[in-house]
C-alpha cells in the first residue's frame, strides 16, 4: 500500500460513534444552509424492505432529531407495491420517468441516481440502497457526520462487513474478485477504502453536479474514482457503520455487474472503444446449456450541472 494511503487511513477513516449526534445537529444549526441533508434511496420491487428504511430515517433522524431534510424514494419502475409501502412509511415517493422527461430513462441504478439530483436540494445528498435488512440510522448519520463537521471532505463512503450464507466478511464478492484488483493496479491511491462498491455514501452536491454518472452498476466505481480525479484523496473518506445485511445476487447477476464495472474502469483507462460491449452467460436448457447475450452498460450520463433544467432550477 502507498505510503500517502496509509497516512490517508489513519487521518479519513472514522467509526459512526466518533461524531455523536448532538454534535451533528450543532454543525447543522450553526450553518444550516450548507448543511442540509437530503437522502435518496433508489428502489426496484424493494416493498420487503424499503418501508422499514424510510421509517427509520424519519423517525430518528427527521422527528427525534433534525439531521435530515427530506427523503425521497425514486422508483425505477417496480412492479410490485415498493411505491406505496415508501409512501406510506413516510417518503417522498418519485418515480424515474417523471424526471427530465425530455432524455428517456434507461435501465440502471446510475439513471436513478443521477435523476435524483433533479428532484432533491440538500447540499449534501446521501444514498442508501433499498435492499437493507436490520437498518441503523448509523448508515445516514455516519456517512454525513465528516461532511458536516469538516468542510475539507466532499465524499464519503461508508464501510461495514457483509455476512454471506452465516459467513462474517468484509467485500462483497464483485468487490474482491473485480473492483479491489482493478483499484489497487490502477488507481492505488483508493486501495484504502474497505467497500469501494458499497450503495451508501454521502456526497456535496457541488462535487456530484460535476461528475458523469455511468447508468448501470458502473455507477459506484465511476463516481469515486472520478471523485479522486477531481477533488484528490485527502477530500474523501470512510466511516465504519457495523455490518450489512441485504438480499445477494445470484452468480449469473453478479457476472453482469462485474462486466459493467471493468467497463466504467477500461473508459476511465483510455477513453477508448470497446470492441464487444456484450457479456454471454450460459443456462442449463432441456438440452443442455444455453447462451445468453446481454448488452454492458456502456452509456454515461453528462455532468448534472450541463444539464439545462438544472442549472435553471438552481439560478432561481
Amino acid at each position: 500500500m502507498l505510503e500517502e494511503v496509509e497516512r490517508w487511513l489513519t487521518r479519513r477513516s472514522w467509526s459512526s460513534g466518533d461524531r455523536p449526534l448532538n454534535r451533528l445537529t450543532d454543525a447543522r444549526a450553526a450553518d444550516p444552509r450548507r448543511t442540509s441533508v437530503s437522502v435518496v434511496l433508489p428502489a426496484l420491487n424493494e416493498e420487503a424492505t424499503v418501508g422499514a428504511i424510510v421509517a427509520t430515517i424519519r423517525r430518528e433522524l427527521m422527528e427525534k432529531i433534525r439531521l435530515v431534510d427530506e427523503l425521497v424514494v425514486i422508483d425505477s419502475g417496480s412492479t410490485d407495491a415498493t411505491a406505496a409501502v415508501a409512501r406510506a412509511a413516510g417518503a417522498r415517493v418519485v418515480h424515474r420517468d417523471t424526471i427530465l422527461p425530455r432524455i428517456p430513462a434507461v435501465p440502471g441504478k446510475g439513471e436513478v441516481l443521477w435523476r435524483s439530483l433533479l428532484v432533491t436540494s440538500g447540499e449534501i445528498v446521501c444514498f442508501v440502497d433499498a435492499d437493507l435488512k436490520d437498518f441503523s440510522a448509523d448508515f445516514v448519520s455516519g456517512t454525513v457526520g465528516p461532511l458536516l463537521t469538516d468542510p475539507t471532505v466532499q465524499f464519503v463512503k461508508a464501510m461495514y462487513d457483509r455476512p454471506l450464507g452465516g459467513s462474517a466478511g468484509q467485500g462483497g464478492r464483485v468487490t474482491e474478485l473485480v473492483a479491489r484488483p482493478l483499484l489497487n493496479l490502477h488507481w492505488p491511491q483508493l486501495a484504502g477504502f474497505v467497500q469501494p462498491l458499497g450503495g451508501e455514501y454521502a456526497v456535496r452536491r457541488s462535487l456530484l453536479e460535476r461528475l458523469p454518472f455511468p447508468v448501470g452498476y458502473g455507477v459506484e466505481l465511476g463516481l469515486l474514482v472520478d471523485a479522486l480525479h477531481t477533488v484528490g484523496l485527502d477530500a474523501l473518506g470512510q466511516v465504519d457503520v457495523g455490518v450489512r445485511v441485504h438480499r445477494h445476487q445470484d452468480g449469473q447477476a453478479l457476472g453482469r455487474m462485474a462486466a459493467a464495472i471493468y467497463r466504467t474502469a477500461q473508459l476511465r483507462l483510455s477513453r477508448g472503444h470497446l470492441v464487444r460491449p456484450v457479456l454471454t452467460q450460459f443456462e442449463r436448457g432441456e438440452e443442455g446449456f444455453v447462451p445468453r447475450t446481454h448488452a454492458v452498460d456502456t452509456e454515461e450520463r453528462p455532468p448534472m450541472r450541463e444539464i439545462a433544467e438544472y442549472a435553471e432550477r438552481h439560478a432561481a
